[in-house]
């Protein structure tokens, strides 16, 4: 069981796609120039077989925004969006309403 006083040491945020590039070393893994308002970063997404790179530019995204940056097969991500996956499909979660870049989950 995850404490509540850890889970609440998560900083989860809204984050725009801004760019969706092949990863130069993974065939299933793409890298996304992402922004929270304030900062850009880049995270790597093993999404590449259930999303093509235009439906994923300019989508609003979860992200969690906290994580220790993290060296994935030469590429350094500084964050994780989060996905729910069925074994099958996987769906990335997004705000049900439009809200600004940066708002906090909580």
């Amino acid at each position: 069981m995850v404490k509540f006083d850890d889970f609440k040491k998560l900083s989860i945020k809204i984050a725009k796609v801004l760019k969706v590039e092949d990863h130069p070393n993974a065939d299933k893994l793409y890298v996304l120039t992402i922004t929270t308002g304030d900062i850009e970063k880049k995270i790597v997404a093993g999404i590449k077989q259930y999303y093509k790179p235009d439906e994923l530019t300019g989508k609003s995204i979860v992200l969690v925004d906290n994580l220790e940056p993290a060296n994935i097969r030469g590429v350094t991500s500084e964050g994780m969006l989060l996905a729910a996956h069925d074994g099958q499909r996987l769906s990335i979660l997004v705000p049900e309403k439009e809200v600004k870049v940066g708002s906090v989950i909580s």
